[in-house]
Parts: C-alpha cells; structure tokens; sequence
C-alpha cells in the first residue's frame, strides 16, 4: 500500500518534498486545459523533484459524465494533449472524473463517456474516479482499465480490485489541513499508473497502445473538433476560448491537417 492525496491546490517543490518527507508517495492532480487548480508542466517538474509520483485526473465539472460519449470523445482529446503538454508520458494513465452520487439509470451513459474519453486519449491508458458503484459498472463494462473509488456515496463499500481509495476528505468535506494545504487522503494497491517527469514509463504487459506522431485520423479528429467548437462558443473567459482554440489546433495536427492560419 502506497500514501497518497489528492488536492486542488497547485504544489512546490518544497512542499512535494516535505509531503515525501511525512511519508507519502504519490499526489493525484487535476489534468485540465485551464482554470486556477489545473496541474502546469512546472508543478509537474516541481513535484517530480519533490519526489512524488503524480496521478492525473480529468474534471471539468462534477456531473460532465452525463454528456455521454460526445463529451467523453472531447474530454479525452483533450486530457491526451493536455497530459503533453505537462510531460505526462504516454502509457501512464488519465483518471476521468464522476464526482457525483450517480444513479442506476444514469450508468450508461456514464459508460458510453468512459468508453469514449479512452478511444480519444489513445496514447494514454485510462482510468475512473466514482463511487463503489461507478466504479463496479466500469468495471462490468470494460470501460477502462483503472479504478479510483471514493468513500463518498458508497454506502460503507469497498470495491474488488480498485487500484486507488480516497478514504478522507476531512471536515465537511473541505479536505484534511496538511502542511497548510487541504488534501483529501488516498492509499493505492496494484498497477496505479502514475508518473513523473524523472523517469520513462514502461508499458505494462497486454497494453495495445501504440506511441505516434499522428495518433488520430482526420475524419475522427473532425469530429471532436466540432465538439469543442461548441464549448468554445459557450466559453466564459478569454482565457478558455484561447485554450479551446489550441486544443483543436493541436488535433489539425494530430491528425496531419492545417491549423488555423496556415494554408
């Protein structure tokens, strides 16, 4: 069993290290285009030479499952050139986010979500955080192939072969204090798939992914591309708009396309 945590806000190196110090292992950081606590190529090296290990996880917005499979194509596109653009290294895995007490009727959907974030993210393995339930559907399904329960919403369970349980998320919810920082605790068992900036990740055995300059074909890119057209849109800030702009650039790329701009 490994000691982690998972938290929102950004981290140190100093602080990374006197985490290690106090006997914990890895830190599970949110991989997202922007916003306030999103993981930056600079923590990422700053935590690694902090001697953690980093998860990742993709969120949003607490409920962004229920989009289904066109939110999960754009998410995982997304988490996949973000995870780049920090130093994630391909074959290390992306934790999509159900972070609501999901029902029953709402697990297909769910699924067809998992499903699709991991056909988009191909150079990534891919993993969820949820509920005892969420977790087990995932499971059942073959959606994915990492498991990160949390304690809320379970009802007092703990699933078979989770690969990471958030035990604590401290008083009322807001996090243990630790070193002047919240954090929620973690212990992990089994192939967790987290990563640092130090060390080159070795593909586990069975793993088909394959490593390409261009991992996706245009037609596939295409759509996603329309799918974040649309968030682009609704965006709130400048600051997404430019980042859904760069994302869709990136798949012009990724898939052998133009980007804006060029002919």
């Amino acid at each position: 069993m490994a000691k982690g945590f998972d938290c929102a806000a950004p981290l140190t190196k100093t602080l990374a290290k006197k985490l290690g110090e106090g006997g914990y292992e890895f830190a599970c950081r949110y991989l997202v285009p922007s916003g306030w606590k999103r993981l930056t190529k600079s923590e990422a090296a700053a935590i690694s030479a902090g001697g953690l290990q980093i998860v990742s996880v993709f969120e949003m917005t607490a409920n962004r499952a229920l989009g289904g499979r066109a939110a999960g194509l754009t998410d995982g596109a997304a988490a996949a050139q973000t995870a780049l653009a920090v130093g994630q290294p391909a074959g290390s895995r992306i934790y999509f986010a159900v972070d609501f007490d999901a029902s029953a009727k709402q697990m297909d959907t769910i699924i067809q979500y998992l499903k699709a974030a991991g056909e988009a993210a191909r150079n990534f393995r891919t993993g969820v955080y949820g509920s005892a339930a969420v977790v087990e559907a995932a499971m059942a399904a073959k959606a994915c192939t990492g498991f990160w329960q949390t304690y809320a919403w379970s009802k007092g369970r703990k699933a078979e072969g989770i690969h990471i349980y958030q035990y604590d998320n401290g008083p009322k919810g807001l996090g243990q204090p630790i070193y002047g920082v919240n954090v929620d605790l973690n212990q992990s068992s089994g192939d967790v798939g987290w990563w640092n900036t130090l060390t080159t990740i070795q593909q586990p055995d069975g793993w088909a992914g394959e490593v390409n300059d261009y991992m996706l074909n245009k037609e596939d890119a295409n759509k996603i591309i329309a799918f974040i057209q649309a968030a682009y849109m609704a965006a709130g800030s400048a600051e997404s708009r430019t980042e859904f702009h760069r994302l869709a650039d990136e798949l012009r790329k990724a898939s052998g396309q133009a980007v804006d701009g060029e002919k």
